[in-house]
């Protein structure tokens, strides 16, 4: 199953849907069987442009100040054996999974967590569980309205491959997230990578 982490898609109020920023995501989007949404969605108008592509599950953000059937203040989902938990606000991210998950999730254990909030992407494996924040697509590290990130899961039994994806350049300026991927298989991290090199097992864990 391949699961698309999108968050912070913030728009200026003249723009209603991220198709005005240029194909990519649209592009990134396609072939999607479920995308996650981390929340400070901002404008309801992109919920509906994400469905056309997949189903949609949103955390609701700090700046969601509208209701919608897609939206919760978190969102637990099973998926091929991995329990999936995602809020909008996880920072400071650094602190221990556990109380990640105490504060954010009321104790309920997760394989996956899922965090927005910061507009920077964070891709890490400790304690068991998967951290991911997919960083922002249209405001990426807090900058002026540019292309971002986005993130993508692959999912299968014992298997979960997680790749931060840069969405490429605008004329505006250059993208300053950083790719990386990490693949856990059996609950054990079995390869990872950053802006495109190899990183060692023992320090991939984060």
């Amino acid at each position: 199953m391949r699961i698309a982490v999108i968050s912070d898609t913030h728009l200026p109020s003249l723009i209603r849907t991220p198709d005005e920023l240029g194909p990519q995501l649209a592009a990134f989007l396609q072939g999607a069987d479920l995308i996650l949404h981390g929340g400070d969605v901002v404008r309801p108008s992109v919920l509906d442009w994400c469905e056309q592509f997949a189903p949609l599950l949103v955390a609701r953000g700090n700046n969601d100040s509208f209701d919608d059937r897609r939206m919760a203040d978190r969102q637990i989902v099973d998926i091929e054996g991995w329990r999936i938990g995602m809020v909008h606000e996880l920072r400071p991210e650094e602190r221990p999974v556990g109380v990640l998950l105490d504060q954010a999730l009321g104790g309920e254990r997760v394989d996956i967590l899922i965090g927005g909030d910061t507009h920077i992407e964070r891709l890490e494996f400790r304690d068991g569980v998967l951290v991911l924040n997919p960083g922002s697509p249209t405001l990426p590290h807090h900058r002026e309205f540019r292309l971002g990130a986005a993130a993508m899961l692959e999912i299968t039994p014992g298997r979960v491959f997680a790749e931060i994806v840069t969405l490429g350049h605008s004329e505006s300026g250059r993208n300053p997230t950083v790719p990386r991927h990490l693949e856990i298989i059996d609950r054990q991290v079995a390869s990872a990578s950053l802006n495109g090199e190899s990183l060692p097992l023992e320090g991939a864990a984060g």
